[in-house]
């Protein structure tokens, strides 16, 4: 079957990729621009989850007034964890969609619902100005955002693999999570410069609004960013068999049809974001609300965490391209099911040191996920419904259990007052994702399922 350089004049759609017989030669520039642009409305997403994460007390303040601190930082959370609820409905409508009418469209639409969701945040007047409006509202923009992101990250991580040749897919899928890393770093930095120039009261009244209210002009460069791009040579080449109309495929066969491998997803998924999530989103609280450590320090050390990471992914990104995506994920499970504990006795330990040398520790074993998910997870799934069936796994996945884990370990912790449930929790996520390691194929250096080989132009 070739994959060669298409045009369907029933759709329009079209890729550079040069015409070899039986297999898709790639046009280095194009795939250049496809992973820039993937991994931009990344960081956008991730820039807004940054900010959220790292001004939830003040958030809390705003929008839950409350005499507990405890109980507004968990109102917040509550509100961080409503978006996940939703993310499965988006990957539902817009994953199918993905498949049906082009990545490059929805891509293009989720972008645009992303910035207008976090911008509109920047714009809720307060609690003490329309009382339980205030609140209702900020639900209201986060299960936008949530509906929107069901459909960006099995979008993007698509893309790019479908662009890249077989034997650099792990290396090019990286930069999707460098975007993510660089959103974190762009929103956790922006609040900590806000935190540490303005006082507690001008942060509270309107200081917080600012990084929120960026997102705006950052969705309006990566809308133009995506709408540019063409569509990918596996989804042309779909298009081209399916001759005259545009590929169709039920829901029921993107979930009932691949059972499987939307049970490995799951498991994937489940490790990769509760690490995830544990470290990125509610370490920051962690620290300043359980540890009660200063604030401005202890987000200085998880953006050096973050900066750590941003380095190491994209050779890590091409170890997975040497040795395989199994080994590199398994080295992740198995670190944090044995460092997990150390890790965060030293984090408690409370010294500088102490807490960098934990933090990144978890850093650099995250990056063991986020330097393989990218390539691997759609090498699941076949072409005709990759964008679907990656949707809902990854998004169901994401709502159980790793959007929800500021708030289960918040409420843990208040439970039971033992200050090890991150650890614990992590320690079980690692079990689940070794063993769903243990049981997917290796797809590092071969052709996607239902797609010809690929290689560089």
């Amino acid at each position: 079957m070739s994959t060669a350089s298409v045009v369907a004049p029933a759709s329009g759609l079209k890729s550079r990729a040069a015409k070899t017989p039986g297999t898709t030669v790639t046009d280095p520039a194009l795939v250049k621009r496809a992973v820039k642009a993937a991994a931009l409305g990344n960081a956008m997403e991730w820039f807004d989850f940054g900010v959220y994460s790292y001004i939830a007390v003040t958030l809390g303040k705003v929008f839950f007034p409350s005499g507990n601190p405890t109980a507004q930082l968990l109102s917040t959370f509550g509100a961080f964890a409503a978006a996940f609820l939703v993310r499965p409905l988006g990957g539902m409508v817009f994953g199918p969609l993905g498949d049906r009418v082009g990545r490059q469209k929805v891509l293009a639409l989720t972008m645009i619902m992303m910035a207008a969701g976090t911008f509109a945040i920047g714009l809720i007047p307060s609690y003490a100005t329309i009382g339980v409006g205030a609140p209702i509202l900020l639900l209201v923009a986060r299960l936008v955002q949530g509906f929107s992101t069901g459909g960006e990250y099995a979008g993007a991580s698509t893309f790019i693999a479908e662009y890249a040749p077989d034997k650099r897919r792990g290396f090019l899928g990286s930069w999707l999570e460098f975007g993510t890393l660089a959103g974190y770093i762009g929103g956790a930095g922006l609040v900590t410069l806000m935190t540490a120039l303005l006082s507690a009261d001008d942060l509270t009244s309107w200081g917080w609004r600012v990084p929120f209210l960026i997102a705006g002009p950052m969705g309006i460069i990566g809308l133009y960013l995506r709408l540019r791009l063409e569509e990918t040579p596996a989804f042309a080449a779909e298009v081209e068999k399916a001759e005259t109309d545009r590929p169709k495929v039920p829901l029921r066969e993107m979930i009932t049809g691949q059972w499987r491998a939307l049970l490995l997803c799951v498991g994937l998924v489940l490790v990769f974001n509760v690490t995830d999530y544990m470290l990125l989103s509610y370490m920051p609280s962690y620290l300043t609300g359980q540890l009660h450590y200063d604030e401005t320090h202890g987000l200085l050390v998880v953006l050096g965490v973050m900066a750590l990471m941003m380095i190491v992914q994209p050779f890590a990104g091409a170890l997975t391209d040497r040795i395989g995506r199994r080994p590199v994920i398994a080295t992740g499970c198995a670190g944090f099911l044995v460092l997990s504990v150390p890790a965060l006795l030293l984090i408690r330990e409370g010294s500088l040191l102490a807490v960098a040398l934990g933090m990144g520790a978890l850093g650099l074993l995250l990056v063991c996920f986020t330097a393989a998910m990218p390539s691997a997870l759609p090498a699941l799934f076949p072409t005709k419904v990759r964008y679907g069936s990656l949707s809902i796994g990854f998004n169901v996945s994401v709502s159980l259990f790793g959007g929800t884990t500021p708030l289960v370990v918040t409420a843990l912790i208040g439970a039971t007052g033992n200050m090890m449930m991150p650890a614990y929790y992590m320690m079980a996520a690692a079990v689940v994702g070794g063993f769903a390691v243990w049981r997917m194929a290796e797809s590092a250096g071969r052709p996607l399922p239902g797609s010809a080989p690929s290689v560089a132009g």
